[in-house]
């Protein structure tokens, strides 16, 4: 017959092998990574007074506009490296292409050495950061959450859209973080990513999940999509507030970053019930050894029953495919992606990348303003699709 030993180790395996709170931490650093990944969208605040400083032409600021979006032709080499590199690194690497590219911008705006042709260059480098970011972030969330991975997919890039509100909030907060409106949103666009991904570098990780329970994943997903609600709801109404009665900046801005923090709190509840369950499980382990042996191997053999009966169940309903390059371009569904998103989203580019100079013809002195509601509203339309993905593969 079996030790008592060997009941105690069957017991505690599960509960030491759940990292529940470890790839919910990876989720929020993920989300944090998003809202800061969007530095281009910022340019419609700063592109007219770039314009002028410059004296380029209205056909090279629309290539400007294109700049990010060209670097982003070569975002498939963030992948190839995702295959050998770290994931820290990867992303580390993306925040260094957006430093060099938009901080080369900022030290020599004022210098006339500085072409269009330079900031075509640098705006691409930095466009292809991007890339690497957004390569360490689906990453994290297809992996970390293999039964919910369309959701925090769409969970995370949701705060995508609300970089252009981060940024106007942060330089309308810091005024006098330059000598120029160009210059102040170029530093931010430089330095902001860099910080925020030495500071969630730890927590992007990949973690086995095989052991995670689907109701606490449910519960959790439920709470974070509150939390992301009040979250949208906040930068509508700053938005709106700091033109109808004069809100403070700095305020809303430390609103919107509590509630960019408030996430945290739930990998920090997953981690108290983690210590809590190993209380309970210390506690049954004693009871456990008081038992006979022929007792302690039947519970042994009921769990191990349960276990490899979760783990067959877990494996029917999340099949994994790997497809390589040549095989994505025989699928349907990867040119129905390419096509849909080639004729609507570059429409809504050219918009966006506008928008400045449309809000100044219109007569609007404040142009971070409209830019700040287009991020908000487009945050929100980022979002719904996360709540479709979350019920329909319930």
């Amino acid at each position: 017959p079996r030790s008592p030993d060997g009941a105690r180790t069957a017991l505690l395996s599960p509960a030491m092998s759940s990292p529940s709170s470890a790839h919910w931490l990876s989720l929020v650093g993920t989300i944090w990574l998003q809202t800061i990944n969007g530095p281009n969208s910022d340019f419609p605040v700063y592109s007219s007074q770039l314009k002028e400083l410059k004296g380029i032409s209205q056909v090279q600021l629309n290539f400007l506009a294109f700049a990010s979006d060209a670097g982003k032709l070569f975002g498939w080499f963030s992948g190839v490296a995702a295959l050998y590199v770290p994931l820290p690194l990867v992303a580390f690497v993306g925040a260094s292409f957006g430093l060099v590219g938009y901080g080369v911008q900022y030290l020599f705006l004022d210098s006339p050495g500085l072409k269009c042709w330079h900031l075509f260059l640098l705006t691409a480098l930095a466009g292809n950061g991007i890339c690497w970011i957004n390569t360490v972030c689906y990453l994290l969330c297809i992996k970390n959450f293999a039964s919910r991975s369309r959701v925090a997919v769409s969970l995370a890039t949701s705060y995508l859209g609300l970089s252009a509100k981060v940024y106007t909030s942060l330089a309308e907060s810091l005024p006098r973080l330059a000598d120029s409106k160009a210059k102040t949103y170029l530093l931010l666009n430089a330095v902001v990513p860099m910080i925020v991904t030495v500071f969630v570098a730890p927590a992007l990780r990949l973690f086995d999940l095989k052991t995670d329970s689907m109701a606490s994943t449910d519960t959790a997903f439920l709470v974070m999509f509150a939390i992301t609600l009040a979250t949208g709801a906040c930068a509508v109404v700053g938005s709106i507030g700091s033109t109808a009665s004069g809100l403070s900046s700095r305020e809303h801005m430390i609103s919107l970053s509590v509630l960019l923090a408030v996430p945290m709190l739930i990998p920090a509840a997953l981690k108290i019930r983690q210590s809590m369950n190993k209380i309970w499980e210390a506690k049954r382990e004693n009871r456990i050894h008081d038992l006979g042996s022929d007792d302690a191997v039947v519970v042994i053999e009921v769990m191990d029953l349960e276990t490899k009966e979760e783990e067959i169940v877990a494996a029917e309903e999340d099949p994994q495919e790997e497809v390589g390059g040549l095989q994505l371009l025989k699928k349907p569904d990867f040119w129905l992606y390419f096509f849909s998103y080639m004729f609507s989203g570059t429409l809504g580019l050219v918009f966006l990348n506008n928008l400045g100079q449309i809000a100044e013809s219109r007569g609007l002195g404040q142009t971070s303003t409209l830019v700040s509601l287009s991020s908000s509203f487009g945050f929100f339309g980022r979002l719904l699709p996360s709540f479709m993905d979350y019920y329909s593969a319930k």
